[in-house]
């Protein structure tokens, strides 16, 4: 809006508070937006690595419940106890053997690894194999 008529041709400008800048008071907010939006990403970031972890658990307590299987139906096919060799392997894969069952010539083996979830606590990745003759 345009005021009076200045001397000499022109006229003055009426200052709206408001209009045409910035306002004082939205200072800060990308800040205020980046922050959270760091906070988001880390928090995405933080889940995948738990959902990682968890993963290479499932895939630890897998490789040693196939370990000790095998193990047990070895030490079964010699005369000796299965199970308490497939416990013996589990343990130095880091595992323990939660299952053992001698069904015919085959040996069923459950096994554990532990996992720590941050947050979410301490749990178990649990696999379960079978081993024998062929």
């Amino acid at each position: 809006m345009t005021g009076p008529p200045r001397p000499g041709g022109g006229h003055a400008h009426v200052h709206r508070p408001g209009l045409g800048r910035a306002r004082v008071d939205d200072e800060g907010s990308v800040s205020v937006t980046t922050a959270f939006a760091a906070a988001a990403v880390l928090a995405i970031a933080v889940a995948v690595l738990l959902v990682a972890r968890a993963a290479v658990a499932a895939h630890a307590a897998q490789s040693a419940a196939d370990l000790s299987a095998l193990a047990g139906a070895h030490a079964l096919r010699q005369g000796t106890d299965a199970c308490a060799t497939a416990g013996q392997v589990a343990s130095e894969n880091l595992a323990v053997v939660v299952g053992c069952t001698v069904d015919g010539h085959d040996v069923v083996i459950s096994a554990e690894v532990p996992v720590e979830l941050g947050v979410f606590g301490a749990r178990a990745a649990t696999a379960a194999a079978r081993a024998g003759p062929i």
